[in-house]
């Protein structure tokens, strides 16, 4: 999995020139975004001649594509790219058909990967076929690409040419819009070879003179910066897909894993020297030489390694469909197309086998043949108990560490989605409204109207989005006689007047907007008050504000609810009614007779949009995809605690068994003497209870360390009380109790006058 995500987007010819250009937004705060403003790649393509080649790529997702001579119609969930012919220079997404430098110069033209190709028109050849996109724009198919790698975060595997773009987004086409970012606009640029990012980024200012002319101001609040491409797939700023950060963390546990195997193998293989001691005699008196036993004992690890190995191999590969499932990914196990992968293999089971059986190889075969003979190894040092002690130790620290770490996680996960939100999530379904619909304000009315009579439905909204989303819409605030913008951006959400009482949003001051096609009226959030510096809600009301170059008065405040992630701070938010800004239907539905409900909703939705393929998904789940690498590293690190205990279990008991045998005389006399089976019990518990103090004390501070880095992620989380360490050590002394107590319970019991004969 590690080597999986490093490998993203080192497969391009020149991947060490290729950047991206995003965007810092300098205001209140700094954020970020990977788009650029819809002209920068022209601009800077026209005015500048440090890269080789520039491509501008606009991401459209989850689109409907047509094919109008054979009525079919297909949901493209990673959608379609729009670029320009240079991206396919800049990365080496080879073609099987067409010509690269002409196959997107010409308007309404398209480029498929194979797999589409297939999934269209089975085995006919694509070359000149016409795919509809959003029911409304025809395009040729000029090219056939190879399949896209599963290691690139390029996963479109549609793209039309940019000299199409009119048709599909007006905005995005101009050359005047240099206010606006979409973070699905990207720029890419392949530098000249010997042209530094420095060098680049230090004409962006001129750039931002020349053509920030309108709006002077926008030339600090717009900072450009190169990307690489290395760093696409890691920065969180950005959105990456995972921190580089968390990938060392996962192969570190995994190390400490293989290390405490080893350890375990090394305390029970001596653990057990005495019964090998005659064995180790006989051979010795028969000729043998230190140097063949050791080797002898080398042979043995060896093949208990490759017995390993299979083992593990066969429950990779059925563990593989479930960790594809929740990485969402394509990882396959094949060493003939991953040479690295055998090497690493080979090299891990090299180090394992002489990590494993080194020391034990010395200590047996190290034996003097007369004391094993006489069987008089008790007296001598078969591995030394104070190493024992710091082996266990050192497997508890990594155990209750890995406990702490999903003691912490798991409470995060369990704070995200039962901390109330502000706002009503669950029994609402959100249903897409299409995007191509040539007549979709009518039909938005229609079918809104028929989802309400709808029996089981409570509530229909139509909407931008829910109060929470990542696809949050921001701009510049004016408020009412205030002769400028204020220095903090707002989010902008817009429904309908029943908005407030479908996600149930409280009103602390004034009312609710009333029924508007366009924008009449705002509610604001207490957010938005406060960063206004006015003393109540009560201040706001009747007074005017701007948002995006509409003007209204304000008539509503509402309750502070979260808009986003707990990774970001509540916004100032604006709600305004404006049908032309919908995008969803929000339908609260009654959830004790759910199927019917949902039955319903899919057949008015049909027959309201026949052309369009119909997809629903409940906001409780489309809120829990906020966490979702969270949920995954909590489901490894869970597995991996779980393997990391019963790793140190093994080598308790080991320990626990090696202690019982060197104070099997010890024992005997305590009873003869008179000690009760409580005694004996207190005798290995207190031995034990020490080292897990001790392992904890290591544990704790790392974990703790770790973890309060990861919260501070959060801008809302839970607290790294002690709580959360003490829990950590009574899980792992539970676990303690009940791997010694059978083994320190037989001792215990044991008849004193046959332990007194072992001597």
């Amino acid at each position: 999995m590690v080597s999986y995500h490093l490998s993203f987007d080192n497969f391009h010819a020149n991947k060490d020139r290729i950047y991206r250009v995003v965007t810092e937004l300098h205001n209140e705060n700094i954020s970020y975004t990977p788009g650029t403003p819809p002209p920068f790649a022209k601009a800077f393509r026209n005015d500048y001649a440090f890269a080789e080649k520039v491509a501008r790529v606009a991401t459209f997702g989850d689109r409907i594509i047509s094919i109008p001579s054979e009525n079919k119609k297909f949901q493209e969930e990673k959608g379609v790219a729009v670029t320009d012919p240079e991206f396919f220079d800049i990365f080496n997404f080879p073609f099987v058909q067409g010509d690269k430098k002409t196959a997107l110069t010409e308007p309404n033209t398209a480029v498929i990967t194979q797999k589409i190709a297939k999934k269209y028109f089975g085995t006919e050849n694509a070359i000149g076929k016409v795919i509809r996109y959003d029911n409304k724009t025809d395009f040729r198919i000029t090219g056939i690409l190879k399949d896209i790698p599963v290691n690139t975060d390029r996963t479109q595997e549609i793209y039309f040419s940019n000299a199409s773009m009119k048709s599909i987004s007006n905005f995005l086409s101009r050359d005047d819009t240099w206010g606006g970012i979409n973070s699905e606009t990207h720029c890419f640029v392949l530098l000249k070879p010997g042209v530094t990012p420095a060098s680049v980024e230090a004409v962006f200012p001129a750039l931002k003179k020349k053509y920030y002319v309108k709006k002077p101001s926008d030339q600090d609040y717009f900072m450009f910066r190169l990307q690489p491409l290395a760093d696409i797939h890691f920065n969180p700023n950005y959105n990456g897909y995972v921190e580089k950060k968390y990938l060392w963390a996962l192969a570190l546990v995994g190390l400490f894993l293989i290390i405490t195997a080893c350890v375990n193998f090394i305390n029970l293989a001596t653990a057990q020297a005495m019964n090998r001691a005659k064995e180790v005699g006989v051979r010795k008196v028969l000729g043998s030489m230190r140097g063949q036993l050791f080797w002898q004992f080398i042979a043995e690890t060896t093949l208990i390694t490759l017995f390993a190995v299979l083992l593990a191999y066969g429950l990779a590969q059925l563990g593989l469909p479930f960790i594809n499932s929740i990485f969402k990914s394509e990882l396959s196990i094949n060493f003939l197309n991953n040479p690295g992968l055998l090497a690493f293999i080979i090299i891990l089971c090299v180090a394992v086998i002489f990590l494993s059986g080194a020391y034990p190889g010395l200590v047996l075969s190290n034996f003097q043949p007369v004391t094993a003979l006489k069987g008089a190894l008790a007296k001598e040092k078969i591995g030394g108990f104070s190493l024992r002690r710091i082996l266990v130790v050192s497997q508890f620290a990594i155990s209750q560490a890995l406990i702490i770490v999903t003691i912490v996680i798991a409470g995060q996960m369990s704070y995200s989605k039962k901390t109330d939100l502000g706002f009503a999530k669950d029994g609402i379904v959100m249903l897409p409204i299409p995007q191509g619909d040539s007549i979709g304000r009518l039909r938005m009315k229609v079918l809104s109207n028929d989802l309400s009579k709808i029996a089981g439905v409570e509530k229909v909204s139509l909407c931008m989005q829910a109060p929470a989303s990542d696809a949050n819409n921001t701009t510049g605030l004016k408020y009412d006689t205030r002769p400028k913008e204020e220095p903090w951006e707002v989010n902008t959400k817009y429904g309908d007047e029943q908005y407030l009482s479908t996600f149930n949003l409280k009103l602390v001051a004034g009312r609710n907007f009333y029924p508007s096609d366009t924008v009449k009226e705002y509610l604001v959030n207490e957010t938005l008050v406060r960063k206004l510096n006015l003393r109540s809600p009560q201040d706001i009301i009747n007074k005017t504000v701007e948002t995006g170059g509409r003007r209204a008065l304000v008539v509503g405040v509402v309750k502070d609810f979260y808009n986003n992630s707990f990774r970001s701070d509540i916004a100032a938010i604006t709600i305004a009614s404006s049908i032309r800004d919908y995008d969803n239907y929000a339908v609260k539905i009654n959830l004790n007779n759910i199927k019917p409900t949902m039955t319903a909703i899919e057949k008015a939705w049909n027959a309201t949009y026949p052309e369009f393929v119909y997809s629903s998904e409940f906001l409780d789940k489309r809120i829990e995809k906020f966490y979702e690498l969270d949920t995954v590293m909590l489901e490894i690190i869970e597995a991996f605690a779980a393997i990391a205990i019963f790793i140190s279990c093994l080598g308790l008991y080991g320990l626990v068994s090696f202690m019982a045998l060197r104070k099997t005389k010890e024992i005997g006399i305590r009873k003869v003497l008179g000690a009760s089976i409580q005694n004996i019990l207190w005798m290995f518990g207190k031995e034990f209870s020490i080292l897990l103090i001790i392992a904890f004390m290591v544990a704790a501070p790392l974990a703790g360390w770790a973890m309060s880095k990861y919260l501070q992620d959060f801008k809302y989380s839970i607290q790294l009380g002690a709580g959360i360490f003490l829990t950590a050590i009574a899980y792992t002394f539970v676990i303690a109790a009940i791997t010694v107590g059978y083994r320190s319970m037989k001792a215990a019991v044991a008849n004193p006058v046959n332990s007194l004969r072992t001597e």
